[in-house]
């Protein structure tokens, strides 16, 4: 049965309208940050969701002064931006051997990451804690980054052994005929054809990562280490929240994550939708 154009233009009403009011729900939180992060705490209580009386950087340049945000800024981005390197070393050997290759150990490592997933890591934050403790790792962006990679590791993993999976063998026939080694396989050829797996895998992690308060507040004691999530608290007092500080510091936060997602967005799009047709 063909469809008229008056079915098809409809449907393609119904898909575009319902697109549009689901862009306007994940949107609007986001404008309206924005929007409160340039009203002093009154006008916030006094108007939540209009638009500011003035509009002035004042509360963005308090932030930056007061919180010490480019410290702050600095930590989170050494941490982060270490956590994904180390994970991304470890993660894609491991995802190229266990998809490519065949041992006796293999299904050995597969339950073993799978449990990685299934377990979550803060079930053993008493003993990480103390290997942290004895290791002399506390108080340092160490301590943070090894953490965050080794809870990463399993689901990265399994992520990118699909799209290591999913290349075909004659590519690794080639290269051997041509003189490559197993080493060479891997970085020179291999691993530039699953750049949407790297990519679906940094941003997946980072963006926990980047928000996480838990695991600073455990390891971190000093100013000097603070990363944002946990150096924001300066504005929460006991009786007077500073809501306008926090909303600025909440916008100055989440810029970072929007540059990184824009550089890696299209092989972040491109990642999903190849595990989704070849998963």
């Amino acid at each position: 049965m063909v469809s008229s154009p008056t079915s098809r233009l409809l449907t393609r009403v119904i898909i575009y309208g319902f697109l549009f009011v689901l862009a306007v729900v994940f949107l609007y939180p986001v404008v309206l940050m924005v929007l409160t992060a340039f009203k002093p705490t009154p006008e916030i209580f006094r108007s939540p969701f209009g638009l500011p009386e003035s509009w002035s950087l004042d509360t963005f340049a308090t932030v930056w002064q007061r919180a010490k945000f480019g410290l702050y800024l600095r930590n989170s981005l050494l941490i982060t931006g270490g956590s994904a390197l180390l994970l991304l070393v470890t993660a894609a050997p491991a995802a190229y051997a266990l998809a490519r290759y065949t041992f006796k150990l293999k299904p050995v490592l597969f339950l073993f990451f799978l449990a990685g997933i299934m377990i979550p890591i803060r079930l053993g934050i008493l003993p990480l804690y103390l290997l942290m403790r004895d290791l002399g790792l506390l108080d340092t962006p160490f301590s943070l980054i090894f953490t965050y990679a080794a809870s990463g590791l399993p689901m990265s993993v399994f992520l990118l052994s699909v799209f290591f999976r999913n290349l075909p063998r004659e590519l690794e026939d080639a290269a051997r005929i041509d003189g490559c080694n197993e080493l060479q396989i891997f970085y020179r050829i291999m691993l530039p054809l699953v750049r949407p797996g790297l990519a679906t895998v940094v941003i997946v992690n980072v963006v926990p990562w980047w928000n996480d308060f838990f695991f600073p507040l455990l390891f971190i004691q000093s100013d000097t280490w603070k990363t944002i999530p946990l150096g924001m608290q300066i504005f929460f007092g006991q009786h007077l929240v500073n809501w306008s500080l926090v909303f600025s510091g909440m916008v100055l936060a989440s810029l970072p994550l929007l540059i990184i997602y824009l550089i890696m967005s299209r092989q972040f799009i491109a990642g999903l939708t190849a595990g989704a047709v070849k998963g």
